[in-house]
């Protein structure tokens, strides 16, 4: 079914053409721009051990300065950096008299004056009268006299961290939409927070089709496969932090089918499964499928995978009108099911979690020079499975595995890289320059 207000997804004359990568993310965003949780889902608040991975529903202002206070970046000694400006006439450097002590947490509180210096730890409050703190392997000390010598190379303001150097009271400390990793988690505390606003966890179903499945842990049958692809997907979801739902393996029967989806879509903002969408599948999910909902199965010019389905599936009543799961039918073969989901499940999830961070979305493509020759033929993207050997001052290497079948699980997990082989290209012989995507930056 197809709503009124929504053009198909795939225009009648293109559906019989392979179409390429850039035109079905280009889809996929379109189609899931409406969708997105940013401005429909009420936020959270999170305890911040409870907030990694998650979006930040608004923007966050700094509540202080950070750091709050002037403060050494070394341990040594604290004094006005003017007198650096002046080259000592003896030809031994500067000296000044040692008054004190300031460490981290317990600031000095008296005021230096010319000719005094004051001992300092790093993180401690830079007091009145300093600017410069010099370093302690440069400097010498005997009783209360410090001595620095003409050759030390300081200049005024040096190992000093500024008030508000890092964040200023006032300042977005960190954008709506920011996916929150670490770093960002630090930061929070560094303000002093203890909680956070952030967006809800995407929802997303996950279940297998097939007679041919073992679930892992069942004895082997002829004619059987153990069922790898929900297993992947289900870690991929995890390392996104999404809330899956795993249905497990549904029988292929088209009423247990239909139910199981018909529940599925109104449970889950996304509902993915792996197989029975190709032409020439003898199961029933792609009929079940054509039936439910506005889904569309497009056959992309790519290596690894080449099926895809992609649609929407309305909630069941009363539900139905305002409520609609996103759809992903991923190719059977497990490196095609892994490969499509990182180049069409992941960015387009990034995007209904309300995650606007460029570097999430379009994850860094590094240039590295071919070890070997790869066939290539114009007219389809691919990803060959490589490794990839960093080389510190010159270009990185990579080299591509000798064996890229699509059911060869083994290669993608000994693999750390992807080189992309763009649309238009040809053959690469060795030493050619090739643009590769990190696994890590993916996974």
């Amino acid at each position: 079914m197809t709503s009124p207000d929504r053009p198909p997804l795939t225009p009648p004359a293109a559906a019989a053409a392979d179409l390429a990568v850039a035109q079905v993310q280009a889809r996929l965003q379109a189609l899931a721009a409406p969708l997105a949780l940013t401005g429909r889902a009420r936020p959270q608040t999170l305890a911040l051990h409870e907030a990694l991975g998650r979006v930040l529903a608004q923007d966050l202002i700094s509540p202080l300065d950070v750091p709050p206070h002037d403060n050494a970046a070394m341990d040594g000694y604290a004094f006005d950096g003017q007198v650096l400006q002046d080259t000592p006439t003896d030809g031994r450097g500067w000296q000044w008299q040692v008054v004190g002590t300031a460490l981290a947490g317990r600031p000095w509180t008296g005021t230096l004056q010319a000719g005094q210096a004051l001992r300092i730890m790093t993180g401690a409050v830079m007091p009145a009268g300093a600017d410069t703190v010099a370093p302690q392997e440069l400097c010498s000390r005997e009783g209360d006299t410090l001595r620095l010598p003409a050759d030390a190379g300081l200049r005024p303001g040096a190992h000093r961290r500024l008030a508000g150097e890092d964040l200023a009271v006032g300042q977005c400390a960190l954008p709506a939409g920011t996916r929150l990793g670490p770093a960002a988690v630090g930061l929070l505390a560094s303000l002093g927070l203890a909680s956070v606003e952030v967006l809800p966890a995407l929802r997303v179903v996950l279940f297998s089709t097939g007679d041919e499945l073992l679930e892992p842990g069942q004895p082997p049958r002829p004619g059987a496969i153990y069922d790898s692809n929900r297993y992947t997907l289900r870690a991929l979801l995890a390392r996104l932090g999404c809330e899956v739902l795993d249905l497990g393996q549904l029988a292929d029967q088209p009423n247990v089918l239909e139910a199981s989806l018909r529940q599925a879509a109104g449970q889950a903002d996304v509902i993915i499964t792996s197989g029975g969408v190709s032409q020439g599948d003898a199961d029933h999910l792609r009929s079940v499928l054509q039936r439910m909902g506005q889904i569309d199965f497009w056959r992309v010019a790519m290596r690894p995978g080449r099926p895809l389905a992609v649609g929407l599936l309305p909630a069941p009543a009363p539900e139905a009108a305002a409520r609609q799961a996103l759809l992903f039918g991923l190719p059977g073969n497990p490196v095609a099911a892994m490969v499509s989901f990182l180049v069409f499940v992941r960015p387009t999830l990034l995007q209904l979690m309300g995650c606007s961070a460029p570097a999430e979305l379009q994850p860094p493509v590094l240039r590295a020079r071919s070890l070997n020759p790869i066939r290539k033929r114009p007219g389809r993207t691919e990803y060959p499975r490589a490794w990839l050997h960093a080389h510190p001052g010159r270009l990185p290497e990579v080299q591509v595995a000798a064996e890229q079948g699509s059911g060869l699980l083994s290669g993608m997990q000994a693999a750390n890289a992807l080189v992309l082989l763009p649309h238009d290209a040809g053959p690469v012989e060795a030493g050619d320059e090739v643009d590769v995507l990190l696994l890590d930056s993916l996974i």
